[in-house]
C-alpha cells in the first residue's frame, strides 16, 4: 500500500523509503529497503549476522547509512514516507531520532507501524499528532487514493 502511494506522488514530492520482501524460490528470505531517491539496501536475512528479530538477522548499518538519510528534510519535499516503524527498526537509535525529528517537521509523515510494542513503537502510537489508518481487506483498494487526497495531492 505505501508503495503504491509513493509511485502515485510527483516526482520529488516526497523522501523516505519503503521495503520490499526478498524472495527466493517462492520463500521470504528476507526485506529489502528502497528509497524514493532510488538506493537500496538489505535490512534483514535470515542469514547474517546482527541482531535477531524473529527469524532474521537486521543489519542496523542498512537502516543509519540508507534509510536515515533518506528521511532528511529537503525544502521541495512535502512529504516523508517511512515504511515501517517496526521492531527491526528500532534497533536504530539512529533511526528512531530520525523519524521522531520528521513527526516534529513541518511536512507530513505516511508510515506504517506495527500494531504493538513498546518503546519507540508506543510513542509513536500514542502522539496526539498522529492519525492511525488501519489496513484491512475491506479498505485496501481504495486506501491510496483516499491517503493521497488526505495528504492534499
Amino acid at each position: 500500500m505505501i508503495e503504491r502511494v509513493a509511485e502515485a506522488l510527483p516526482r520529488g514530492a516526497a523522501m523516505g523509503f519503503f521495503t520490499r520482501e526478498l524472495r527466493s524460490r517462492g520463500v521470504r528470505r528476507g526485506f529489502a529497503i528502497h528509497t524514493l531517491d532510488g538506493e537500496t539496501a538489505v535490512l534483514a536475512e535470515t542469514r547474517g549476522s546482527g541482531p535477531r528479530v524473529g527469524r532474521y538477522r537486521v543489519r542496523r548499518e542498512a537502516l543509519d547509512e540508507v534509510a536515515v538519510p533518506s528521511l532528511a528534510f529537503r525544502a521541495r519535499n512535502r512529504l516523508v514516507v517511512v515504511d515501517e516503524i517496526g521492531k527491526m527498526e528500532v534497533l536504530s537509535p539512529k533511526f528512531c531520532a530520525a523519524v521522531r525529528t520528521a513527526l516534529d517537521g513541518r511536512v507530513s509523515v505516511l508510515a506504517t507501524i506495527a500494531r504493538s510494542g513498546g518503546g519507540f513503537i508506543a510513542e509513536v502510537r500514542s502522539r496526539d499528532d498522529v492519525t492511525i489508518v488501519e489496513v484491512a481487506p475491506a479498505n485496501r483498494d481504495a486506501l491510496p487514493g483516499d491517503l493521497l487526497r488526505r495528504l492534499g495531492f
